[in-house]
């Protein structure tokens, strides 16, 4: 298995970035993809579960999660949500990198770091893939990180390319004969 760590969320949240900041005047309130949410709204959601990973990391929270939330300003300009989105990828990379050995926090059930970091690379990727759908991008996750990704949290998932596995496993892409994955949630606990 591959190690993840907040280099890697860092990685992704730069490519996220570099994709979506050329289309920062873009009509934001579009659909995300197949979510129901708009463009917008995903950007400031990845934000939430970057900070929200940081916390529980930092916090040590064996029990749940913290009892707080993170609300971009309604109307805040897309440009600015992707600076809040570099920035929580930033707290996270950095609680992250002061994280022991061994379980952290709680993600149903309690994590290490790697997972966490794995979770917070796959949210930026997979939300990235559906706000380029949304405004037109053409645009597929890096292989490398989604390799890192699926290592970490889908190691029973269907052999082939990381990319679409990822894509398939959250519901977002066909693969193979395989029926398209409805619902499905973030696996990150230590055995």
């Amino acid at each position: 298995m591959s190690w993840v760590g907040g280099q890697h969320v860092e990685e992704a949240v730069a490519e996220m970035a570099t994709v979506l900041t050329p289309v920062a005047d873009a009509d934001w309130q579009a659909r995300a993809g197949s979510l129901e949410w708009s463009c917008w709204l995903t950007a400031a959601h990845v934000a939430h579960d970057l900070l929200a990973y940081a916390a529980q990391v930092a916090a040590r929270a064996s029990d749940g999660y913290l009892a707080f939330d993170l609300v971009v300003t309604p109307g805040t300009a897309p440009q600015e949500v992707l600076r809040v989105v570099t920035a929580c990828g930033r707290l996270l990379s950095e609680a992250l990198a002061e994280a022991e050995d061994g379980p952290v926090a709680w993600h149903w059930g309690m994590s290490d770091a790697a997972g966490f970091a794995a979770m917070g690379v796959g949210e930026v990727l997979v939300h990235t893939y559906d706000i380029a759908q949304g405004l037109g991008v053409d645009w597929l996750p890096p292989e490398p990180l989604c390799r890192l990704v699926v290592d970490r949290l889908l190691p029973s998932s269907p052999p082939g390319q990381a990319m679409w596995v990822l894509l398939w496993a959250t519901g977002r892409a066909d693969l193979d004969d395989r029926p398209r994955v409805g619902e499905w949630v973030w696996r990150a606990a230590l055995s």
